[in-house]
């Protein structure tokens, strides 16, 4: 009896948990903004202006700490993609420099990025980047947009297989870009570090606050705010984790719709075959 009753204690606790909002490691509620992607749903797409100006976001305000070595600079040409075109690429891929070698002499040396190159670190090595974000290690951006996100937790997540929500890694980056603000009264920021209600790690982060207004320019009339900056780098970000996801969705509801048509072919030809068959 008594096995029983801890049995049912312990099944209660978990739900507990599951059915409570997501929380970091201070054991505060993190807060997530949901935004509205057009990459969402069956049928979402990639704006090619939103991911261009994400790359822009990326590569002005972002690649000085955060690698995107999982992305090649061919990606950025190719179907899906932000629309660049080869030339563009090249281009981009121009303005960075890559270690090759060896060369004849058994000696490594720079050169040039070409389209089939990846791209560079900005750092050598995990120690020198920790040497120069006072011990914090800045994570690869090529996954980031999948590898963290806040667990929704149950029921919700009964939910987001029939509204097919997937979009949790860019809500939670969007909320970290825009969620600094001042520490609540009575807590006490270590020195170096800044507050953050969205942090999953706990709410205090090392890295400084990397928008705010008119950081980067935008030529096609997008208003320059820490908002759409986030919400952009954020959608680039997801690209660059998935690069293939428009092709994906394509691909699922072809096969949903041979599905539906294939079950209804064999329905009639069941009906046909044994029609005169007694049951």
């Amino acid at each position: 009896m008594n096995t029983m009753i801890k049995m049912v204690r312990s099944l209660a606790m978990v739900a507990a948990v599951a059915i409570a909002a997501p929380a970091n490691a201070a054991g505060g509620k993190i807060e997530v903004d949901f935004q509205q992607w057009s990459f969402a749903g069956p049928f979402g797409y990639f704006d090619r202006g939103q991911l261009q100006r994400g790359f822009k976001v990326y590569r002005e305000n972002c690649s000085a700490c955060h690698g995107l070595s999982r992305v090649a600079f061919r990606n950025l040409a190719e179907d899906g993609g932000p629309g660049f075109t080869e030339e563009q690429a090249k281009a981009i891929a121009k303005e960075y420099t890559v270690i090759d070698g060896p060369d004849d002499l058994g000696d490594m040396f720079e050169r040039p990025a070409i389209l089939a190159d990846r791209f560079p670190s900005p750092f050598p090595n995990e120690n020198a980047a920790r040497a120069s974000n006072n011990g914090a290690y800045p994570p690869d951006f090529s996954l980031l947009a999948k590898a963290r996100a806040p667990q929704r937790g149950f029921p919700w997540f009964v939910f987001d297989i029939f509204t097919q929500y997937q979009e949790n890694g860019p809500d939670y980056i969007y909320s970290l870009l825009t969620g600094y603000v001042d520490a609540p009264e009575g807590v006490e920021v270590p020195e170096g570090q800044y507050f953050n209600h969205s942090f999953l790690a706990g709410q205090f982060i090392s890295m400084a606050p990397p928008l705010y207004e008119e950081a980067v320019e935008y030529t096609d009339g997008t208003p320059m705010t820490t908002e759409n900056y986030a919400r952009d780098v954020a959608a680039f970000m997801m690209w660059a984790a998935e690069p293939h996801l428009e092709e994906r969705k394509k691909i699922g509801f072809r096969v949903m719709l041979f599905l539906i048509v294939f079950a209804g072919m064999l329905y009639f030809t069941k009906k046909k075959v044994w029609r005169d068959v007694e049951h």
